[in-house]
């Protein structure tokens, strides 16, 4: 299992910078950082612009995977994500992936750009139209493209991706329609588990909904004749208790029963020093110093 930290863009990059490359120099996998305008009970404090600071991170570090966990049609066309993604992808040297999902509408910042009121069929096909174009923008040179949500008016992303044929897509779905999607164009799924998040879940009910939903997954992928051993499987913790970050040894035993169940990534949260995921940032040492060990060795066996 891969270990990577999920970052908020909630303090100026003089700070972050060292929280990216405490990040690479811990060990940890990958970095990765939300995709919104402000976020939640943070919306009235800071908050920074997602890939002007995963630009500074890919010039910061030089070996974890960095990602958006989750890119979502609420304010960003296709058009413009493709073209900051090559960006990113080179200053990087090919180590980004782009985390796409249908977007939340309870972050605080769904409506900032279009006030259009969305049900849950059209927020839907809006999600497919968007990673479809998202996916073909990343292959092609140039793309013509008229659709119910958008367009891209011979549109040209020279010279493309790093990676080839396109960064990988890393794609948030909990429903049937949204894992189908993730099924035929995705190089990982996402999850962050429950999708109500007004309570506390704990780690037991927290790790019964992603079971389940990687049980939908696996028939997503039936569905549309697709390998479930080619896609990451990705779990983004959300965990408001602290009981994952309370020390070394409670996350170690949580992420072997991740591992049991076929997850081959868990996110963390960076520790913030109060509010919400408040937490000691000094329990990341000893997670790396025990526990990734383990984990990586595990999946050598493997």
């Amino acid at each position: 299992m891969r270990v990577g930290v999920m970052m908020m863009s909630d303090s100026p990059w003089s700070v972050a910078r060292r929280r990216w490359q405490t990040v690479e120099e811990l060990g940890f996998d990958s970095g990765w950082i939300q995709d919104h305008l402000w976020w939640r009970s943070l919306s009235d404090g800071p908050w920074y612009s997602t890939f002007p600071f995963l630009a500074a991170a890919a010039t910061a570090t030089e070996r974890i995977r960095l990602g958006t966990l989750v890119t979502s049609p609420n304010f960003r066309h296709p058009v413009l994500v493709a073209k900051d993604v090559i960006a990113i992808d080179d200053l990087s040297r090919g180590r980004f992936t782009l985390g796409v999902g249908a977007g939340s509408t309870g972050a605080g910042d769904a409506y900032a750009v279009d006030t259009t009121r969305l049900g849950p069929t059209e927020r839907s096909a809006r999600f497919q139209e968007f990673v479809e174009l998202v996916d073909e923008l990343l292959r092609e040179p140039l793309v013509d493209h008229r659709g119910r949500f958008y367009s891209a008016s011979q549109t040209r992303l020279q010279p493309g991706c790093v990676q080839r044929p396109r960064v990988p897509l890393a794609i948030a779905a909990a429903g049937r329609r949204a894992q189908e999607i993730a099924a035929r164009f995705g190089d990982a799924w996402v999850t962050c588990g429950p999708l109500d998040v007004s309570r506390a879940w704990t780690q037991e009910e927290f790790r019964s909904v992603v079971r389940a939903q990687l049980d939908g997954l696996a028939r997503a992928a039936e569905r549309v004749g697709r390998d479930l051993s080619t896609m990451d499987r990705i779990v983004v913790s959300t965990d408001l208790t602290g009981e994952l970050l309370r020390s070394a040894d409670a996350f170690a035993a949580h992420a072997e029963r991740y591992v049991a169940i076929g997850v081959s990534e868990l996110i963390i949260q960076w520790p913030r020093a109060e509010g919400v995921y408040a937490g000691d940032p000094a329990v990341l040492e000893d997670i790396a110093a025990k526990v990734l060990p383990e984990l990586r060795s595990h999946g050598e066996a493997g």
